[in-house]
């Protein structure tokens, strides 16, 4: 069997995930954070790790940045609930040999990581799509990291909602904060970004495949 450790900081989605591997692939270990992933990475060196994109004390990308020197023999794969062009393409620039979403099943599961141990690239079919334009350059990555990382991780999650349609109220009671911080993140993405508009923002959002 596949050796594998989860990293994810939910403990229930942990033990479905454990629960669907049972008898085909061995967990050798659970982490839910970046410090502690990175320990039981080098810990136990699995074939694979799954990994979660968002993670409290860095993201996916700084455990495999942390990991990559030590135990090289290692691949990545991303299992996540996020399919934004710039969670995929982020996460593939820095390292992971294949990223699926959180609505694979069990038994593809078990094959992406047969796949990824053994050297393949493994993605959910919509995803494909991102790495294949990026590589092609009709996405310009760099620009979209450069644009993003002006905004904090709340602001992404404002602006994302925001160019989806999402009225002011609706992204309060979605983020469990008030609308005047809605107003406040939404002026702050605007100014950071140079749009002068929630019709611009869209356009902006979708011409960078963010939606």
């Amino acid at each position: 069997m596949r050796t594998v450790v989860i990293v994810d900081d939910h403990a229930m989605f942990r033990a479905g995930v454990r629960s669907e591997l049972s008898g085909q692939v061995e967990v050798l270990a659970e982490a839910e954070d970046v410090d502690s992933a990175v320990s039981a990475i080098g810990r136990f060196r699995p074939e694979v790790v799954l990994l979660d994109v968002h993670l409290p004390g860095g993201g996916g990308g700084e455990v495999m940045r942390r990991i990559a020197a030590t135990v090289p023999t290692t691949r990545f794969l991303a299992l996540s609930v996020s399919d934004a062009a710039e969670d995929v393409i982020g996460t593939i620039r820095a390292g992971a040999r294949g990223y699926v979403t959180k609505s694979i099943t069990g038994a593809e599961l078990v094959d992406a990581i047969d796949r990824v141990a053994t050297g393949d690239a493994v993605f959910s079919p919509r995803l494909a799509g991102f790495v294949l334009d990026a590589f092609a350059g009709s996405i310009e990555v760099a620009q979209v990291d450069e644009d993003l990382d002006r905004l904090s991780e709340r602001e992404r999650e404002v602006m994302r909602l925001i160019a989806r349609g999402y009225a002011y109220k609706e992204v309060a009671s979605t983020l469990f904060i008030s609308v005047k911080t809605v107003e406040t993140h939404v002026s702050s993405v605007l100014r950071k970004l140079q749009l002068s508009s929630r019709h611009e923002l869209t356009r902006w959002a979708v011409d960078r495949r963010l939606l």
